[in-house]
This record gives structure tokens, sequence and C-alpha cells, in this order.
């Protein structure tokens, strides 16, 4: 681990003075890159440093030790070697965590996709309580949410509702929500007063800027048409809603909440891309995957990973066998605990794996 410190220190030392270079800082595009790369590993240099500086202090006050020196002031040395000590073991534990590969989309922005599963209109109006989880936590977070397309049922649910949320590190922080999500209630549609159980898929995408992922105008097929609402009835009167086909994937996007045709078609190659990024990133998941116990990150779809119970008042993360009796305060957007939770188990596996 120490090497593998030392190195990241010699690569910061040899930033920091390429960024300072006025012929590197007269290239704008590499000087970008090299800020950015700098700014990625500082963190753990600091750390290293402060680590460093600590075991010199203990060092010293160890050397003390073997001097002559009064009762309360020998004291006094070894409750500040015990100090440190603790301080040592947790700067290790700290840069551990920071020596963990990054994820390279987790500061990006992200597109998701809610769909009814199992359980007809109750589980198109447990699709709505989960959009309505997931806006209420980006609420809290300052970040911004724009409904991309929707089908929504009679009674206010939704067969399936794809947004996006713009704001930094939301993939970082909603990219262990893909998956089967299910609810344990006594539906609103249901008169007898039985339980059910019903299910809605979540699926959390990085956003893909144009240079991740290339899309030639041949591989495309656009065709525009008049936007309609739940149960058929039109909502606009131009043919503003758009639906491009993807032609080598098959892939189909439709787009139809903005009234303008090309602010959707702006939004459907923007969900297009993320769905084309995703393809080509779960590709290479799998195979980096097939070691991983938890898989809390790869986002398998169709895992199911957590349960809503309302009679019990719980949520249940079956991943890491978490659960929590606030149930109510889950569903007003109040994810941090669970998230948390999530991400710790995440970099103890990695950390596991690098040991290993």
């Amino acid at each position: 681990m120490f090497d593998k410190l030392e190195s990241i220190k010699d690569r910061y030392d040899e930033l920091t003075n390429k960024i300072a270079d006025p012929e590197v800082i007269s290239d704008s595009d590499l000087w970008q890159k090299l800020v950015k790369e700098h700014a990625s590993i500082e963190e753990v240099v600091l750390k290293y440093e402060e680590y460093k500086k600590t075991l010199d202090v203990i060092d010293e006050d160890k050397s003390m030790l073997n001097e002559k020196l009064d009762s309360d002031f020998k004291e006094m040395v070894e409750s500040e070697i015990n100090e440190l000590e603790g301080k040592k073991t947790k700067l290790e534990e700290d840069i551990k965590v920071l020596l963990i590969p990054k994820d390279p989309n987790d500061e990006k922005n992200v597109i998701v996709e809610i769909r009814g599963g199992a359980g007809g209109e109750e589980a198109a109006l447990f699709a709505a309580d989960l959009y309505r989880m997931y806006s209420m936590y980006a609420e809290a977070k300052r970040w911004k949410v724009e409904v991309m397309n929707s089908n929504q049922t009679d009674l206010g649910g939704f067969k399936e509702i794809v947004f996006s949320v713009e704001g930094k590190g939301a993939y970082s922080r909603l990219k262990y929500e893909s998956g089967v999500h299910r609810v344990q209630r006594v539906p609103e549609t249901e008169a007898g007063g039985r339980i059910h159980t019903s299910t809605a898929t979540v699926a959390v995408l990085p956003e893909a800027k144009a240079v991740d992922i290339e899309i030639k105008p041949d591989d495309i097929k656009v065709d525009v048409f008049r936007s309609s609402g739940h149960g058929g009835q039109s909502v606009n009167t131009t043919d503003s809603a758009v639906r491009i086909t993807h032609l080598p994937t098959g892939i189909v996007i439709t787009c139809q909440d903005e009234r303008s045709q090309l602010k959707n078609k702006d939004r459907a190659m923007k969900y297009l891309r993320a769905k084309l990024y995703d393809i080509a990133r779960e590709e290479q998941t799998e195979s980096r995957a097939e070691n991983r116990k938890l898989q809390v990150g790869t986002g398998d779809r169709s895992e199911r990973i957590r349960t809503y119970n309302y009679p019990q008042g719980r949520v249940s993360d079956h991943r890491i066998n978490l659960t929590l009796y606030k149930l109510n305060a889950i569903l007003d957007g109040d994810l941090d605990e669970l998230i948390d939770a999530l991400t710790i188990a995440d970099q103890t596996e990695k950390l596991e794996e690098e040991v290993s």
C-alpha cells in the first residue's frame, strides 16, 4: 500500500509543477485534464502526508519515553501516544477507502426509469410512490428533476416514468437503487382489505455525453407524432412527441412531455445515449463481477433488492440484510441512511477484493 501511496505522491508533485508551467497553461485542454487529475488524487495525498506526520510524532514521543522524565510528564506523553495511535488507525482506514478505484460515473447526472411490474394498477401506484420518493430526495439535495416521458394510469399511477436528475454526485448516491422494489400493503383497489405484494423495477443510468457514445445519423430513425395523456386523449395539437429507434440495437425511445418537438428530440437523444452507454458498461461490469458476493453496486435489474412493508412500517434491503422501521420517512425521501449503508457495504467488498 505504501509503495502505491509514494507513487501517487510523486505523480501529484509532478502534476503540481506541470499545471504551473506557462506552456501547459497555454494549452487549455491539456491544462484542464491535468488539473482534473491533480484534484482527483489530492485528498489521498493530503491524508498520506498527515499519516506520515502522525508517525513522526509517535516516534518522537516514544523516543522521549526512553529519557528520564518525571511521572506527570511521562503520563502526558503516554496519553498523547495513545491518542495518536488511534488517529493513525483512523487515517489508515480512510486511506484504504480513498485507494479503492473510483467509479468514473459517480459525479454524473442520471436518467431514472421506473416501471410498474407485477400487480397491475397497484404496481403502477407503487411506481408513482417511488417517483415521489426520489423526487423528494433530489429536492433535499438541491438537484434538478425533469420528467422525460411518462405513461400515467387513470388512478394516478405510472406504468412507466422516465426522468433525469441533475446534480453533483447524483449517480454516486442513486446507483444502488437499480433493481426490483417490492411493496406489501392493502391496495387502494382492494375492497377486501387483503395484503397484496406488487413490484416495480428501477433502473438508474449515468448520463452519457456525445463524446462517450457516438450515434451515427444513419443508425437512427426519427418519428414525430401527437403526444397523448393517460386514457389516450390528446394533450397537444401539434406533432411534438418524438420516437427514436436505434436500428442496430432495436432500442426505441419516446419523449413527449415537452411541448417543443426540438426539446423532446434532445431529451430522447440524451436518453438513447444513456441506454447505449449503460449496455457497454454492463458488458464490462459482468466480466469483472463474477467473483463479487453482494454485487451491491452492479445494478442487476432482475434482483429483488428491497421490500416496503406497510403493515409493519418497515423497509428491508435484502442485499445487506438491513431493516429500518421508518417507512414513512423513507417514502418522503429520507434515503441517506439506506444509501450510506449500501455505500459502506460496497466499499468493504471492494477493499476485500483489493486485499485478496
